[in-house]
């Protein structure tokens, strides 16, 4: 396994609090430093989107919240022809510790969505300081 999230993956997401990309943007989730974030704006759902440069098969994610700000229900969906599906459900804790959760599927994917549905925040505010996606390459026999 690898990551999935080279330079080529694009990445978006539902909001940055407050619009200040410069300070909590999507990028600092990939970083690498300790100190930095996304952080979304209120209400819910929140979601990070990727689309990867080729299909994939994603094992397992990996995810380091601030605690109080962690999205607890979690919905991992792939897009397949005109919608999203549902691949499975994670329920990450309110901690601040890096949390790895598995991905039972073999299912190759070129987007895929985290969605936030239940935030332990009053505001459906959610603070993501990493962000990793573990898996394979699909191969040429993917099919879409």
């Amino acid at each position: 396994m690898k990551s999935l999230l080279s330079s080529e993956a694009v990445v978006r997401v539902s909001s940055v609090l407050n619009k200040d990309i410069k300070q909590y943007g999507k990028s600092f989730m990939f970083d690498g430093k300790e100190d930095t974030c996304w952080n979304s704006d209120q209400g819910l759902p929140q979601f990070i989107q990727i689309e990867f440069p080729k299909p994939m098969i994603p094992r397992s994610v990996e995810l380091k919240f601030q605690g109080g700000f962690v999205g607890q229900t979690c919905c991992i969906e792939r897009f397949c022809d005109t919608h999203w599906e549902e691949v499975t459900r994670i329920y990450p804790q309110d901690i601040n510790s890096a949390q790895h959760f598995v991905i039972d599927s073999c299912v190759p994917v070129k987007k895929m969505k985290l969605v936030f549905q239940t935030s332990s925040d009053f505001y459906g505010r959610v603070t993501v300081y990493h962000l990793d996606v573990k898996g394979d390459d699909a191969g040429a026999e993917a099919h879409l």
